[in-house]
């Protein structure tokens, strides 16, 4: 049976909805020094020749940050990250070939050749899992229990970023809301009064 993600992708419609908000605003988004910085250090722990920020979408997984792929994205219905949001726990796939949910998978029968996938799930800060921190490789690998435990470490550093990233766009939402209020209260004359200090002569 091919490896697709149905069952993932059966999650409930209140999920699916509002994807773009729930990711933290970060799919298709430009490259992030931070992120990168996070994948370059998890691919070295595990030692693999891939490592991705996956965030999975209703038809999609979007890598926000990607170690030795070119690809900027793949079809959620063949992704192992879609199957890795299914648990809270890391989904650690030694070889591909030898696991009926992903042999005959076109990313296993074909580039970049999976043999070895580890996931660990990413959360919002509502808890909600929006993709994965994985590491990827064409041989077969068994991870140390060390590995899975730094794994999960920079996953967890992963998601104290994006956690980051939606505070400070919630402030800056709730910074913009304050001033339409105010200018909304203010009379004509003083609203006239405070564009005319805003000019520089």
């Amino acid at each position: 049976m091919l490896g697709r993600c149905t069952e993932s992708c059966r999650q409930t419609d209140a999920q699916d909805n509002d994807t773009k908000s729930r990711r933290g605003g970060l799919l298709d988004t430009e490259p992030d020094e931070a992120f990168d910085r996070l994948t370059r250090l998890a691919q070295s722990i595990v030692g693999t020749s891939i490592c991705l920020i996956s965030l999975v979408d209703r038809e999609r997984q979007w890598f926000k940050s990607r170690q030795g792929l070119d690809a900027e994205q793949t079809p959620r219905e063949i992704s192992f990250c879609g199957h890795a949001i299914l648990s809270d726990d890391i989904l650690e796939v030694p070889d591909a070939t030898q696991d009926a949910r992903f042999l005959d998978n076109p990313l296993v029968t074909g580039d970049p050749n999976i043999r070895f996938y580890a996931g660990a799930p990413l959360h919002c800060d509502d808890g909600y899992r929006i993709g994965a921190l994985c590491v990827i490789d064409d041989k077969p690998h068994q991870m140390t229990p060390a590995q899975r435990l730094a794994l999960r470490d920079v996953a967890d550093c992963i998601e104290d970023q994006i956690r980051n990233r939606q505070q400070k766009r919630a402030y800056a939402s709730l910074q913009s809301l304050t001033r339409l209020s105010t200018e909304a209260n203010e009379s004509p004359q003083a609203l006239l009064r405070r564009g005319l200090r805003s000019i520089t002569f």
